[in-house]
């Protein structure tokens, strides 16, 4: 049992020790949803080594590591839009003046190993395809919407231009008409399904 105690380890098994607390902190950082592969690629990204998946694969399995699989929700159910708009700028996608025809849209990117997502809320104006105001939010939501309005609102004080947007439920919420009421702005909206009603900035 002394000499046991006494044994100096050989480097393979410290570095499997290293390699494990290693492991043991993603996996609880990712919430015990991450298998050996996302744990591989994020311990190799951000420590700069090269493990293999067998290697990974091999260390979790013995510490009993598994990734908790997340069932899927029952089918998606839409929700009904609070309100809609009429299609007022009718593909009409020039403007006289600045600040008379606003466009707007969301997109979505994603960054890093781990899928993370970012989405960019945008307006153009369709005067000189200018962009008049953006933020960036990690959750596509209403404060995404209402706070890039709320900005060009801010650049552009005392302007009541035509507010042209898709379907997104962000856009159909009564709280997004609100804002646009409150500063005297007509709503349109694209038709179900038509890209194109929204073309300019959708294709930028």
């Amino acid at each position: 049992m002394r000499k046991w105690s006494n044994r100096i380890k050989p480097a393979y098994e410290i570095k499997n020790e290293e390699t494990l607390e290693t492991i043991q902190t993603y996996y609880t950082y990712f919430k015990k949803r991450y298998g050996y592969r996302r744990i591989r690629d994020n311990i190799n990204l951000y420590t700069g080594t090269n493990h293999s998946d067998n290697y990974i694969y091999r260390l979790m399995r013995a510490y009993n590591l598994k990734s908790i699989i997340r069932r899927k929700r029952p089918g998606f159910v839409k929700t009904k839009p609070e309100q809609i708009g009429e299609n007022k700028l009718n593909m009409v996608f020039t403007a006289s003046n600045p600040n008379e025809n606003w466009l707007s849209d969301v997109t979505e990117f994603k960054y890093g190993y781990a899928g993370q997502k970012l989405y960019l809320s945008a307006i153009l104006d369709l005067y000189d395809k200018s962009v008049v105001s953006y933020h960036i939010h990690h959750r596509n939501d209403n404060h995404l919407v209402s706070t890039t309005l709320k900005k060009a609102v801010k650049n552009n004080p005392n302007t009541h231009p035509m507010f042209h947007s898709d379907r997104g439920y962000q856009y159909t919420s009564r709280a997004f008409k609100s804002l646009l009421d409150k500063h005297n702005m007509v709503q349109s909206m694209s038709r179900v399904g038509k890209c194109i009603d929204n073309g300019p900035i959708e294709n930028l």
